[in-house]
């Protein structure tokens, strides 16, 4: 497999961890150096992992979730959108001061697992032909790490053209994403 092919198969990957962290950076007005590298971390971690494990499971765990894959990518990401849409709307700027730091926890935790689960269906692909694991799933994660990183600075010049309303921009690119995989996963079954 050329190295083009599978840098062609990390950028599709990387897409939703752009995204998500151009709508977060987005919304908090930009992300500091720290909290970026920690978002990067978990959604290029998780990518490179869950592309291992689709390649380990095979068949059997794609079985199991397939069904509603899909369906958990698009819940997630529509809990914390709407979380986020609602917080734009529905809450002050001092109730907004005191809460938790969204590029950590919880709320990081399940945007790396929605942005990933593509990477599972992937390593499980590369299994089914035969490929060598390691090199794709570490440019899988590498390029996630990076477009993360990309995403999260770039986050601030949309924060900026939207004006106070970013964090309501962040929540719609979340639940946009999210759209996007069912759609993708719906038309694909038709």
């Amino acid at each position: 497999m050329s190295f083009v092919f599978i840098l062609g198969i990390a950028a599709a990957l990387a897409m939703d961890c752009f995204a998500v962290s151009l709508g977060l950076g987005a919304a908090s007005r930009g992300l500091s150096m720290k909290r970026a590298l920690r978002m990067a971390a978990y959604f290029g971690g998780f990518q490179l992992v869950m592309t291992l494990v689709g390649w380990q499971a095979g068949a059997r765990l794609l079985g199991l979730i397939q069904g509603f894959d899909h369906w958990l990518a698009f819940a997630l990401l529509a809990l914390i959108g709407g979380r986020m849409i609602y917080e734009s709307i529905g809450m002050s700027a001092g109730e907004k001061s005191g809460r938790p730091d969204q590029t950590q926890g919880l709320r990081l935790l399940l945007l790396a697992l929605a942005t990933s689960i593509d990477a599972l269906a992937v390593g499980l692909g590369l299994g089914i032909v035969g490929t060598a694991i390691l090199f794709p799933a570490a440019v899988i994660g590498v390029t996630s790490f990076a477009l993360t990183i990309v995403g999260a600075k770039l986050g601030p010049v949309a924060g900026r053209l939207a004006g106070r309303r970013a964090e309501l921009l962040g929540g719609l690119i979340l639940i946009g994403i999210g759209v996007k995989i069912l759609v993708e996963h719906l038309a694909g079954r038709g």
